[in-house]
């Protein structure tokens, strides 16, 4: 194995054989490949399934409290290599340094939060449901369980999963994105060093061969899905088909109400922020603006003009940066086609990122940050999820208009409010249909305590993502109902039996 193949981790090791196939990872700021990554065959996916078989008994039957300590030695090794692991992220990605470290951080909130597993498989106890009978309820591991996970958040996305899955006891198979490959393994060694036994979390490189080989395997109980709406719906079906629990997240087109009262300095803030931030490759980005009244349409556009021209394009690594480049040359082509699309619609193009140059990395797939004024829910800029830097503004009369739009749109991912009226801002959460909600806030993220999810398109799946729906998702709840009775008392009963 070169050093620059980045390979499979399977039963506590790097996998030395040589790869039936490969392909190339690149540095998007620099527009070139520099490594290639192994694609696992069906065979590989089974080896990985069968070392996590193996190890996964003895680590499903450790008390809760030996897999809370190793969590937590695991979250030390992240705190002192965050910034090692951003770079790797970053390098491969392309976001930011800075927006690497964030994504480390946001992730380590779940490991956190696992850190807590005597507490979150505590069952439920009820004494005395009949004469002398008592019934209490307990939460196992499935056994062994796997996640495919996407190339925008290559550290975060695996640990909304596999802390959750560890912690209740499981084995966990990791299948990252090919385009950002190398952070699985450096997380895999740092799960090693925290006393992990080998075989309990696995890592398999590779495309949709792989993900085929996870979705029909017999052993694999479960399967987490984070990726765009069409692969989500094959992941559930291909999962279920094959007699396995299944969440999948696809894809969103995240609105930001703009009430007439709302501080229009805060909001351009915000927006800016979540709009354009990782270049706009996040599934949570801020990609609508919503704004009620000509009035704050003006008013924020006019500030929205202002800030894009203030945010800095460039190489990742550097100092003061906003936005690094697009993750590929294929995703930087379909961005710009978008926003030819929009301009051919009739959209009002405010801020073009078009031809953008980075002077330090003239060949880097880099957008800029670009603004659509006067877009309608016809136009594909408004329709489909983009996933870049490119923020649109829709006007609307009234706060029901705005209410219909956000409502009626194929995504249900998240949206945020932007108001001061605490009576708007409640009947917006009561009423809008999305799975997460903000009001005043950027990104409405919920915390690793909570769970993460939308609805319709976005969601395909029973359960959200970490938090206590996570702890459910991972386990299943056994029913437990007992009598210890007193000697000589018992004598056959041949009538259906009741709690009298």
């Amino acid at each position: 194995m070169t050093q620059n193949l980045v390979h499979h981790y399977i039963n506590g090791q790097v996998v030395t054989a040589a790869p039936v196939r490969t392909v190339p990872v690149f540095n998007p700021a620099l527009g070139k490949a520099v490594r290639e990554v192994a694609m696992a065959t069906p065979a590989d996916v089974d080896a990985a399934v069968q070392a996590a078989r193996a190890a996964q008994k003895a680590w499903g039957r450790s008390p809760a409290l030996t897999r809370s300590r190793v969590m937590f030695r695991f979250k030390e090794l992240l705190v002192q290599n965050t910034r090692k692991l951003a770079e790797i992220i970053s390098a491969e990605h392309g976001k930011t340094v800075a927006d690497a470290e964030g994504e480390v951080t946001r992730g380590m909130e779940v490991v956190e939060f696992a850190c807590g597993a005597p507490h979150l498989l505590k069952g439920e106890y009820s004494e005395s449901v009949g004469t002398g009978v008592d019934s209490y309820g307990i939460r196992q591991p499935l056994g062994v369980v796997a996640g495919i996970t996407p190339f925008n958040f290559p550290a975060m996305v695996p640990m909304w999963m596999f802390p959750i899955a560890l912690i209740c006891g499981n084995a966990f198979i990791l299948k990252p994105s090919e385009r950002d490959p190398s952070a699985a393994l450096f997380i895999a060694d740092l799960l090693a060093q925290a006393g992990l036994p080998a075989g309990v979390f696995n890592v398999v490189q590779g495309d949709k061969v792989a993900v085929d080989a996870i979705l029909e395997h017999p052993h694999i109980a479960a399967v987490s899905f984070v990726g765009s709406t069409p692969i989500a719906k094959y992941i559930q079906q291909q999962g279920v088909a094959h007699g396995k629990r299944v969440q999948a997240l696809g894809g969103a087109k995240n609105h930001a109400v703009i009430m007439p009262d709302a501080d229009l300095d805060a909001a351009c803030e915000a927006v800016t922020g979540a709009a354009f931030g990782s270049a706009g490759e996040r599934c949570m980005a801020i990609s609508v603006v919503v704004a009620v009244g000509d009035a704050a349409a003006d008013g924020l556009i006019a500030r929205l003009e202002k800030r894009i021209a203030q945010l800095k394009v460039g190489a990742p690594e550097a100092p003061g940066v906003d936005m690094g480049p697009l993750v590929t040359e294929a995703a930087k082509a379909r961005v710009q086609g978008y926003i030819d699309a929009g301009v051919a619609a009739g959209a009002t193009l405010c801020a073009d990122g078009r031809g953008v140059q980075v002077a330090e990395r003239p060949d880097g797939y880099y957008v800029g940050p670009t603004l659509f004024d006067r877009v309608t829910a016809d136009m594909s800029v408004y329709r489909d999820e983009i996933f870049g830097p490119v923020l649109s503004v829709v006007r609307v009369a009234d706060y029901a208009a705005a209410m219909d739009l956000v409502n009626g749109h194929e995504f249900a991912n998240g949206t945020v409010i932007f108001t001061q009226s605490g009576a708007v801002a409640k009947a917006f959460v009561r009423d809008v249909e999305v799975g997460m909600v903000g009001v005043n806030v950027p990104i409405p993220v919920p915390m690793a305590f909570h769970s993460f999810g939308g609805w319709r398109s976005s969601l395909f799946g029973d359960h959200h993502m970490h938090g206590p729906e996570g702890v459910r998702f991972y386990t299943r709840l056994k029913t437990v109902t007992e009598r210890w009775p007193e000697p000589k008392s018992v004598s056959a009963d041949f009538v259906m039996p009741t709690m009298k």
